[in-house]
């Protein structure tokens, strides 16, 4: 879509005369033209919730909270979260850990969704030998631990928890897994069983008074957590991993890549390492050229390029409407 995109702006551009962008630039107003789209998604979304609670929204294919729904849930990501706690390793990894970002879960979030944990603790070690798909610690006894097929297993050995499910108990020390998460031994591990709880979002004042008492203090049922920038602190201490975030993150960075041919001239080549096209949904396209347009009429300077961007704009969003 990005190159469609791109090659209707500069049609209008170089048709009306209004001047000339480079990929550089185009790249940098495809960006702000899309998280500006995004961004609407939710004020359109909660507009037409508010037109249906006024029964004034249509069904069926008229449904148009459905289709921002849909939208809005592409980009709905789960991840578990990184812990702040550079001894990597070791069951206990403390209660504080990274809300999601490019640097650990190689996305940034828009909003915070749910954050979870799992409720109960089965068993933890360290394994011993490796073999592929299994968790192997001569030490164990996992028949008496009581671990079972559907059982979560966390490898404490990279920053973010990789984990995998039981898929079989090969015998008291050896457990048959859904995926290879141990490549290496003496890596520690965590094992779960698989219901989580929601922890509750709570201020820093609640928390102290929270913990203050016996019979309010987070737990395992009832967990919590504090928010303090990019820092998720869960309640009670002994989360120590299996924290699972689930958020709407950013869309990437849009980027139309190019070789340049021998007049000078960039072309589109799709097929390079950083391409990426625009996350939005097909019928958005117009509106990214016409806030690109925009844009790219403020850069260069032209106040009609702007109008008339603005103009597409408002007769789109009437006709939406």
């Amino acid at each position: 879509m990005i190159n469609s995109v791109r090659n209707t702006v500069l049609s209008v551009l170089n048709k009306n005369n209004y001047g000339y962008i480079s990929p550089s630039d185009f790249n940098l107003f495809a960006k702000q033209a899309q998280l500006d789209i995004f961004d609407e998604y939710f004020y359109s979304y909660n507009y037409q919730i508010n037109k249906e609670n006024a029964r004034q929204s249509g069904t069926g294919y008229a449904d148009i909270k459905r289709g921002y729904e849909e939208v809005i849930e592409s980009f709905s990501v789960t991840n578990y979260l990184p812990t702040t706690n550079p001894v990597l390793n070791q069951v206990d990894l403390g209660n504080q850990f990274y809300l999601p970002a490019q640097l650990y879960t190689s996305d940034d979030y828009y909003l915070i969704n749910k954050v979870l944990a799992y409720e109960t603790t089965v068993t933890s070690g360290v394994s011993t030998s490796v073999f592929i798909n299994n968790l192997d610690d001569s030490a164990a006894d996992f028949i008496a631990d009581g671990v079972q097929v559907g059982d979560i297993v966390f490898n404490l050995r990279t920053l973010t928890p990789i984990s995998a499910t039981v898929t079989q108990v090969l015998s008291g020390n050896i457990l048959v897994l859904s995926a290879d998460i141990f490549t290496v031994t003496t890596s520690a591990y965590v094992i779960f069983k698989p219901k989580q709880n929601e922890l509750e979002k709570v201020t820093q004042g609640k928390i102290t008074m929270l913990n203050n008492s016996m019979l309010t203090a987070p737990n395992r049922l009832f967990p919590a957590y504090t928010q303090e920038g990019n820092i998720l602190t869960a309640f009670p201490v002994a989360l120590a991993a299996g924290v699972q975030c689930q958020y709407i993150r950013y869309p990437k960075d849009p980027k139309w890549t190019y070789i340049t041919v021998t007049n000078g001239e960039p072309m589109f080549n799709s097929s390079q390492s950083d391409f990426q096209d625009f996350e939005l949904a097909i019928d958005d396209q117009v509106d990214l050229v016409n806030k690109i347009l925009q844009y790219a009429g403020m850069s260069i300077r032209e106040v009609a390029a702007v109008q008339f961007g603005k103009a597409e704009e408002q007769m789109n969003d009437q006709q939406e409407k």
